[in-house]
């Protein structure tokens, strides 16, 4: 059995709901032959959010590493390259905290990139026909936060895991009303589950295109 832990986060910014969340349970709920699925709800809260992921981790012991968040106005499920040592909020997190330019690990290094084959879980998500993208940035709220702290605990503590973090478009309920992309939550699980097995399944990254000019 390959051991995974997923994570997603709750609601925040006023939201009922995150379908990053949704679509974890989803996954975890029917989840592939051969894996065994360890989920955990985070806060949408600075430090309480990487807190609550170490703890995971710790419990789960996992193989591979996927953690999921909202990014509403993205049209696709985006694979993340690089997280970023810096909390730079926009908005108020889930407690009211708002820390601007703050490092996430004193004296950490500028970025890590995703230990997961980027290119090859999008290109695999595209072949199951749902859309998909290589993101290279994660923002600079509470997403960002944890994809950074995971692989600072894989680089130091865990080498063995291989991680990675995935955002997904708003669900359709949560737009109704705003003119703004969506993607069903049915969909969100059924790409989370191509990326878990492609991440399992290999370390090496394919060569395509995937690049950005701004």
């Amino acid at each position: 059995m390959t051991r995974v832990l997923l994570t997603g986060f709750a609601p925040f910014d006023g939201e009922r709901v995150n379908p990053s969340w949704q679509a974890v349970q989803a996954v975890a709920a029917d989840p592939p032959p051969g894996y065994e699925i360890a989920t955990a709800e985070l806060p949408c809260v600075f430090g309480a959010a990487s807190d609550a992921l170490r703890k995971a981790v710790a419990d789960a012991d996992p193989e591979v590493v996927l953690c999921v968040g909202q990014a509403g106005g993205r049209p696709d499920v985006t694979v993340e390259r690089v997280a970023i040592n810096i909390d730079d909020a926009r908005i108020h997190d889930n407690s009211g905290a708002q820390p601007i330019d703050v490092p996430i690990v004193e004296d950490g290094p500028a970025a890590y990139f995703a230990t997961l084959p980027v290119k090859a879980c999008v290109a695999a998500v595209r072949e199951a026909g749902l859309p998909a993208s290589v993101s290279q940035t994660a923002g600079t709220f509470v997403c960002n936060h944890v994809f950074y702290g995971l692989m600072h605990l894989v680089a130091t503590e865990r080498p063995a895991v291989r991680g990675g973090f995935v955002h997904v478009p708003y669900a359709p309920g949560q737009v109704t009303d705003q003119g703004k992309p969506s993607l069903p939550v049915t969909s969100v699980a059924e790409a989370l589950r191509v990326i878990m097995i492609t991440a399992a399944g290999r370390s090496e990254d394919i060569k395509a295109v995937g690049g950005a000019t701004h």
